[in-house]
């Protein structure tokens, strides 16, 4: 029978890599006057995107919180410091399949990050002169940046931790043990990562099926990756 993963270590390894990515000393391109600009059009690109989910109010909490917590431009050091601080109480704080979904989420934003940091190089020598982002220039970066089975991966790492969150409303106790867990988490240097799993939690509890929510974000995204990589036009299929 093979053996599980330990929960803590993978989460221990993604979170070196995100925070390796992020370090503006060990990753000059942080500092690059594009990054901001791509992830700020970035996310109002998937705001657009998700506009029918937003519309829906049985649907609203959790595309919102993939905005802000999973796919959107927020800023998780905090969160990340926290969970560094505090890894080897974390075992005994939170059940394995949660620390997997969190251990997923910074793999995400892991790459995330990667991916931003090369289409901030790629916009820099395409249009060094320019201080505006459009549909035309991004999709000229994004297949330049290329690396279509890891753009893939990213979308299939979004569908993994919805995933998680759903499974995680299906573990009995789960919802009390957060609740519980509250006030210890804050004292502990958890805080961050607390609010980041209530948030999840509270936005999937009132979503009801949740795969077709997921599988259709997954769906639209591989659709815009497709057009993307093949030059189409119009590949979000609206005016950026």
């Amino acid at each position: 029978m093979p053996v599980r993963p330990d929960p803590v270590a993978r989460l221990a390894r993604r979170l070196a890599i995100h925070q390796r990515l992020f370090d503006p000393v060990l990753e000059p391109r942080n500092q690059s006057r594009w990054l901001k600009t791509l992830q700020a059009w970035q996310a109002q690109r998937l705001e657009r995107s998700f506009e029918a989910f937003l519309r829906d109010p049985a649907r609203r909490p959790a595309a919102r919180f993939f905005l802000t917590d999973v796919y959107g431009d927020h800023d998780f050091r905090q969160r990340d410091a926290d969970i560094a601080r505090v890894l080897p109480m974390m075992q005994k704080l939170l059940p394995g399949p949660l620390l997997d979904t969190v251990a997923t989420g910074i793999e995400l934003g892991a790459l995330t990050h990667a991916f931003d940091l090369r289409m901030a190089e790629a916009l820099h020598a395409l249009a060094p002169r320019r201080r505006t982002l459009d549909a035309a220039l991004y999709a000229q970066a994004y297949r330049q940046v290329g690396h279509p089975r890891l753009r893939a991966r990213q979308i299939m790492l979004i569908d993994e931790v919805g995933r998680g969150l759903a499974a995680a409303l299906r573990m009995p106790g789960v919802g009390t043990l957060l609740k519980l867990s509250r006030l210890p988490a804050r004292a502990a240097g958890l805080g961050e990562l607390q609010s980041f799993l209530e948030r999840g939690f509270a936005a999937f509890a009132d979503l009801g099926d949740a795969a077709t929510f997921l599988a259709e974000i997954r769906v639209n995204e591989q659709a815009v990756m497709r057009r993307l990589f093949a030059g189409v036009s119009d590949p979000f299929g609206e005016a950026c």
